[in-house]
């Protein structure tokens, strides 16, 4: 049902936009969808203190109430507070503005609401974007953009209304960046890439840091997998920082739509050239940072205390952003990091002598091959990095893993990881690590090393919350050719500190059987004989049709 909801919205806000380019006009929709949760919430509390001030068992009960005293009280900010609401000034709530929808001046009316709620909100300051006045949007299409966010109902239970609001708010960054391209990627990281990032790093609890957060996808999916997994949300200490301000506002409203309290530093900015953490050591980080930037260096950054396996190359920031995130784990702290293929194995400007260095000094811990076509924004190949501080399992060894042929086509130009193969991966660095009941952690579902929903050889185990959680995993991990292996420093070594994992897996193992083989090769020679006979066919007949033109053979 609510699968239909988001469709149908989007398919009608998509309509409305008429010739505006998308990527103006997805801050005009995702602003709306935030003031009618805000308001939506704020009216839900609300409506509850009413009841409870007017219910004589309540704690809450107002004694000796006058006509009017109760309307007063309901203006106290501290109610709303209290838990966790937005105040919402009365000119910014949603009524107001859904009754000024045909009015010419609604843009100004909105910006006007933006600014209130930003006043009354300090976490919300400088974060909304006021922009509605002067939006280039055909007269009208504004209030009936008013109108079809009306009709997203967020319930008055607040955690429902906040799920509702997530799923529609996800949605709509996932097809706007569809929409926007290349242009997309700079923003939005296909769910699919984020939940294997989160799923390997299995981040439960402590600081979780984004350097080139984009819109906080990778925030939420870490918060998501907590819930999900009976931890406390506020277990996880936010940060990030992103230089696109009107994608820092885009992550601080994903982040404070869902509750959750972020720091993503004063103001955008770049995280190599002005840190907004500086002394931060986190347990996890996750990044999609851009692939390849070539304009990233400032004479400033010469000698920077961050490259402590090399200078990086000022044509290519991939191992700038690699080294920036080692510099700010704890010693204990994991990274993921996604990362163009040539990372893997380039070595110009000093990139082979870097690499040598992390692999030499045991800091990389896992490599993925992903598949092709798995981004809006770039048909470049792509990698996952996972890094360690220290590592306290598999010393001098790396796990390499190849899912590049995993992916399954989910349109014509774009796929992606399914969740059984999400497992897969994440299923595989567990057992590897030797972490026990890894898959429970990480609320993945595993079966024994058996082919598994057409996606190949699962390395798992089968748990049971009735588990000792210090007991060992119930299988052990095994190389499995074609997909996963685990290679000792020596051997990379050999192969000049390249990482690609399509080097060291091998090719992936098939049955020996002869009678099938047999089998094949018949059917095969009976269609290669078909194919022969209809070409011969074809050529009868162009020689004939060319005879009756004039041309001889």
């Amino acid at each position: 049902m609510l699968d239909d909801i988001k469709k149908t919205l989007w398919a009608t806000a998509d309509k409305l936009r008429a010739n505006m380019d998308a990527a103006e006009y997805k801050h005009l929709v995702l602003g709306l969808i935030f003031v009618k949760y805000i308001s939506d919430t704020f009216a839900a509390r609300r409506a509850e203190l009413v009841t409870r001030l007017t219910d004589p068992a309540d704690d809450y009960f107002y004694h000796d109430a006058q006509p009017g005293d109760i309307e007063v009280e309901l203006e106290d900010r501290d109610y709303y507070k209290e838990v966790n609401a937005f105040w919402v000034p009365e000119p910014a709530r949603w009524e107001a503005l859904r009754s000024a929808a045909k009015q010419p001046d609604i843009g100004k009316r909105i910006d006007e609401a933006l600014t209130l709620i930003e006043l009354e909100n300090p976490k919300l300051k400088g974060i909304l974007d006021k922009r509605y006045a002067r939006a280039q949007l055909p007269d009208g299409k504004l209030g009936e953009l008013v109108d079809l966010v009306s009709t997203i109902g967020f319930g008055d239970n607040p955690s429902t209304a906040r799920d509702i609001l997530g799923q529609v708010y996800e949605y709509f960054l996932g097809m706007f960046a569809s929409a926007e391209g290349k242009r997309g990627g700079q923003f939005y990281t296909p769910a699919s890439i984020v939940k294997t990032l989160v799923a390997v790093l299995s981040p439960h609890a402590g600081k979780v840091y984004d350097p080139c957060c984009g819109s906080g996808g990778m925030f939420v999916q870490s918060e998501k997998f907590i819930a999900a997994h009976g931890g406390r949300t506020g277990d996880v200490a936010i940060f990030g920082q992103e230089a696109n301000p009107t994608t820092w506002r885009l992550a601080a409203m994903n982040l404070a739509i869902r509750g959750i309290d972020f720091n993503l530093g004063r103001q955008p900015d770049d995280s190599f050239t002005r840190n907004q953490h500086p002394d931060l050591r986190a347990d996890f980080i996750l990044a999609n940072p851009p692939f390849n930037i070539s304009d990233w260096w400032h004479g400033s950054l010469t000698g920077d205390p961050r490259w402590v396996y090399g200078d990086p190359p000022q044509g290519n920031a991939n191992y700038a952003w690699l080294q920036h995130m080692l510099h700010h784990l704890k010693p204990t702290g994991r990274a993921g990091i996604v990362l163009a293929n040539g990372s893997m194995s380039s070595s110009q400007n000093s990139e082979g002598d870097i690499r040598a260095a992390m692999v030499e000094a045991d800091v990389v811990e896992v490599m993925v091959a992903l598949p092709g076509q798995l981004f809006f924004n770039t048909q470049i190949p792509a990698c996952l990095w996972f890094l360690v501080k220290q590592k306290t399992q598999r010393k001098g060894e790396v796990l390499f893993i190849d899912a590049r042929k995993q992916a399954t086509m989910i349109s014509r130009v774009q796929s992606e990881l399914t969740d059984a193969v999400i497992e897969r991966i994440a299923a595989t660095v567990a057992a590897w690590r030797g972490e026990p009941d890894a898959v429970a952690d990480v609320g993945l579902r595993c079966a024994n090393p058996t082919y598994n929903d057409n996606t190949g050889p699962v390395v798992g185990r089968v748990s049971s919350p009735e588990r000792n959680p210090t007991s060992p995993p119930t299988s052990p991990y095994t190389d499995i050719p074609g997909f996963c292996r685990s290679v000792p420093l020596t051997e990379i070594a050999q192969h000049g500190h390249v990482l690609s994992p399509g080097r060291y897996v091998g090719a992936e193992e098939v049955e020996d059987n002869d009678d099938d083989f047999a089998t094949k090769m018949q059917q095969l020679t009976e269609k290669l004989g078909e194919q022969m006979a209809k070409g011969a066919e074809l050529d009868q007949l162009i020689r004939a049709k060319l005879a009756g033109l004039g041309y001889a053979f």
